[in-house]
């Protein structure tokens, strides 16, 4: 637990100041977050900016290994200059040295570590506080001891036999954290304690710290284990002085027993990826088929989701039958289907229409693009989509639904950048040999980032997203990827129309009845392919066959044999085979031989002058009458309507039921459905009159009580709004405290903040968990929200204070 204060700040601006130009410029270029708008006005603020949590969180998943693995160590250190961090990652010379420096570089262009005038490396607070307990190490020996008071400082001493400058406790202090630190002084102390003291601390030295659990009730510990005490009374291991919770071994004592041969894991040098020839035209090859085939499949599959939208689960998402369904439709994999949905609802092409997933309007726009502009769309998307699309399974093996809206994840992102930045480290000229090796590098250049629990390799889906993609090829990252790497849209652009042709306007058909289109077809061709036969093969060559029912599909949807035949000629490379031209005027000749017409109702009679009559007879136009044999009309209007038109019109028409049977027309007199209860005069009810049954009268005091039970448990009062919720706040301290301690006023926050970042005195007003308010003065304040380490003058102890329960602040 370490204080936010200003002091880390100052030294951070300081350092900020005496960079040159270039060097801040990295900087800057490193941590975008803290330059964007409103613009820094003053070095000072950047430095603020720089230390917010928010901000170093950001930072934090684009480090390597190296650069993670000497920030923990410098966490797990008091105060270090760069020749200790040495020592304890066993990095002073060759090759470990000059990682080490280059890991100090990287964490300096990022303002996460810095060197002061002092010799010794300072450190960003939020990126400290990132680690519970650094390299398996508690706390120090001055944090664990905060609490002691003089004489149990002194006892200790006594044991060890040495004598402190003064007998004050900073004194006493600052003498057994002088002897705790030198480990020959800590090994023959260690080396003259009992057997089963030298085992306990021996364990509890290359094991991390027990976390101590939640205590609410129960007494405090009274027994030890064995050669425990020993070490407890000569500060070895420290135990809280209500003896709540393990002993703890300071981190001093825990390096010293560890020896000087232990070092902090520290690997500097990459994973050995092994490579194989690459060269440019092979790889832009491969990247040019791969991303044809993807352009394809993804005109199958929108096209799909266009003429039947896939339907949602009720708990969200498009689930494994519809994808499945979908995959079918469009002749692929279930990745592929993944993919092309999240990129595509990413890139505003789909979206939710009630309880399905339904084509946009810029869908069609997309359709009607040439095939590099369409990848492009995808290709833009899939790079900053927050989650990796092919992730199919979670932990427990379990299918997950596509376009399930899952919360964003910044590690899916810096995995996907981490990949190809693997891939571009390679020679030029050399590609990964096995793909599987690029996700071992990927693992130490972006340690924090998302795997998925389906891979059986590290990051396996991620590396055949970026094949189906054409981002990656033969190894090598392709022109494609280098242009999403660089984030530069113009050449991704470019490199797209490079590998990939236009549209293929024409197709070939065979005696088979099959046609076949090399490439991506145009809108129009697969449109009018679409219409007329039935897709079997898509990808670098999509593959149509014809047969009687695609054919009657296009003559049902308006086409003449003729135009048929003709739209196909102006599209073929060679005249159309005569099997084709054959099946087509075949399936035309039987084409609406039977015909179906909706009617309303259906009027027939046996003289034909008197049908035809009725069919021209002007006050019967609005029944929409139409002849369809001398003694048959079909009638656009319901039967009841129709037959009060034709008695209007002087006619006699008689109903038929469905078997053929008149149906007898009885006068229906109305009658009320069931009795209705009395009304009674003011003066109330006779006494002839029956009581009415409960009924009503029940169930209006079951709907009073239920009334009653909503407005008990409504809320009361509204809270009034926070006035100073838009105010600007002078430090992060402030911000965290007003974020957590909501009771207090805007001056209060400020006031409370002002003392734990110049380290005075406070009096509080605190609200203890039984309800009790006391007034409590506080010192050595220590924030770890949403708690508040402080010592307590009423207790005379240590305690830490919830931040919510603060409800006033005074100067002490």
């Amino acid at each position: 637990m370490f204080p936010i204060g200003k002091k880390n700040g100052s030294a951070l601006t300081a350092w900020l100041r005496g960079l040159g130009a270039a060097e801040l410029e990295r900087v800057l270029a490193a941590r975008p977050d803290a330059v964007s708008d409103p613009e820094p006005r003053s070095v000072g603020e950047l430095a603020d900016r720089l230390q917010r949590p928010a901000s170093v969180a950001l930072a934090l998943p684009r480090l390597a290994l190296p650069c993670l693995q000497v920030a923990e160590a410098l966490a797990a250190l008091t105060a270090a200059s760069r020749d200790d961090l040495a020592g304890l990652l066993d990095a002073s010379h060759g090759d470990r040295a000059h990682g080490l420096d280059a890991a100090l570089d990287a964490l300096a262009d990022r303002a996460l570590v810095w060197p002061a005038g002092d010799g010794l490396l300072h450190m960003a607070a939020p990126l400290r506080n990132a680690w519970g307990s650094p390299l398996g190490l508690d706390a120090p020996l001055v944090q664990l001891l905060a609490g002691s008071n003089s004489d149990e400082l002194g006892r200790m001493l006594a044991k060890l036999g040495v004598k402190p400058a003064a007998n004050r406790k900073e004194m006493r202090l600052a003498a057994l954290v002088d002897h705790h630190s030198d480990p020959d002084r800590v090994a023959a102390l260690v080396a003259k304690a009992p057997a089963a003291t030298r085992r306990l601390l021996d364990r509890r030295a290359r094991q991390a710290p027990e976390q101590q659990g939640f205590i609410m009730f129960g007494p405090p510990q009274t027994d030890s284990k064995p050669g425990e005490q020993w070490a407890l009374d000569r500060g070895l291991l420290i135990r809280e002085r209500h003896r709540y919770g393990p002993a703890r071994m300071p981190a001093e004592v825990a390096l010293a027993l560890r020896g000087s041969d232990w070092h902090a894991p520290f690997t500097p040098v990459p994973p050995d990826v092994r490579s194989a020839p690459a060269t440019v035209s092979d790889v832009e090859r491969e990247a040019a088929a791969a991303s044809m085939a993807f352009a394809a499949h993804a005109v199958s599959v929108l096209g799909v989701c266009a003429t039947a939208p896939p339907a949602l689960l009720k708990a969200g998402g498009v689930g494994a039958r519809e994808l499945s369904r979908i995959g079918k439709a469009a002749q692929c994999d279930e990745i592929l289907v993944r993919l092309v949905l999240e990129a595509a609802s990413a890139a505003g092409l789909l979206a939710r229409d009630g309880d399905r997933v339904a084509a946009t309007a810029s869908y069609d726009t997309w359709a009607g693009q040439e095939p590099a502009d369409q990848l492009t769309v995808l290709l833009r998307a899939w790079w900053a989509l927050p989650l990796t699309p092919g992730g199919s399974r979670d932990e427990d093996g379990k299918a997950l639904p596509a376009l399930a809206g899952a919360p964003p994840c910044g590690g899916c992102v810096q995995a996907r950048q981490g990949l190809l930045a693997a891939a571009a480290q390679l020679p030029p000229g050399e590609g990964a040999a096995n793909p599987a090796d690029l996700g071992a590098l990927l693992v130490w250049l972006r340690p924090l980032a998302d795997e998925l629990p389906q891979d059986t390799t590290p990051f396996a889906t991620l590396i055949r997203e970026a094949e189906l993609l054409g981002a990656l090829a033969r190894g090598a990252v392709s022109p494609i990827g280098a242009a999403l790497l660089a984030g530069d849209s113009e050449a991704l652009i470019h490199a797209c129309r490079r590998l990939m042709p236009a549209a293929s306007a024409t197709a070939r058909f065979g005696s088979d009845l099959t046609a076949v289109v090399a490439g991506t077809p145009s809108a129009y061709l697969l449109a009018l392919l679409d219409s007329a036969a039935d897709r079997e093969a898509a990808g670098a060559a999509s593959v149509w066959r014809f047969s009687p029912r695609s054919v009657r599909r296009a003559l049902d949807a308006g086409l003449t044999p003729d135009t048929l035949t003709a739209d196909l000629t102006a599209v073929a490379v060679e005249p159309l085979p005569q099997p084709l031209s054959y099946l087509i005027h075949d399936t035309a000749r039987s084409h609406g031989r039977v015909r179906v017409v909706s009617a309303a109702c259906v009027i027939h009679g046996e003289e034909p002058a008197l049908l035809a009559e009725l069919a021209a007879h002007r006050k019967l136009a609005q029944l929409g009458l139409r002849l369809l044999a001398p003694t048959v009309l079909i009638s656009r209007t319901p039967a009841d309507r129709t037959l009060e038109a034709l008695r209007a019109a002087g006619y006699a028409p008689v109903a038929e039921k469905p078997d053929g049977s008149v149906r007898i027309e009885r006068a229906q007199r109305p009658r009320a459905a069931g009795p209705v209860q009395p009304s009674y005069p003011p003066g109330g009810r006779s006494r002839t009159q029956r009581p009415s049954t409960p009924t009503t009268a029940a169930r209006a005091a079951v709907d009073l009580a239920a009334l009653a039970n909503r407005l008990r448990g409504a809320p009361q009062d509204i809270p009034e709004p926070d006035p100073w919720d838009n105010r600007p706040y002078d430090s992060d301290t402030e911000e965290i405290i007003a974020g957590y301690a909501r009771n207090l006023s805007f001056v209060d926050a400020r006031q409370l903040a002002h003392a734990v970042n110049e380290g005075q005195a406070i009096t509080i007003e605190y609200v203890a968990t039984s309800g009790n308010t006391t007034v409590r003065t506080l010192s050595g304040l220590e924030l770890d929200a949403p708690h508040l380490h402080a010592w307590c003058h009423l207790r005379n102890d240590e305690r830490m204070f919830t931040l919510s329960r603060i409800h006033g602040v005074m100067p002490a």
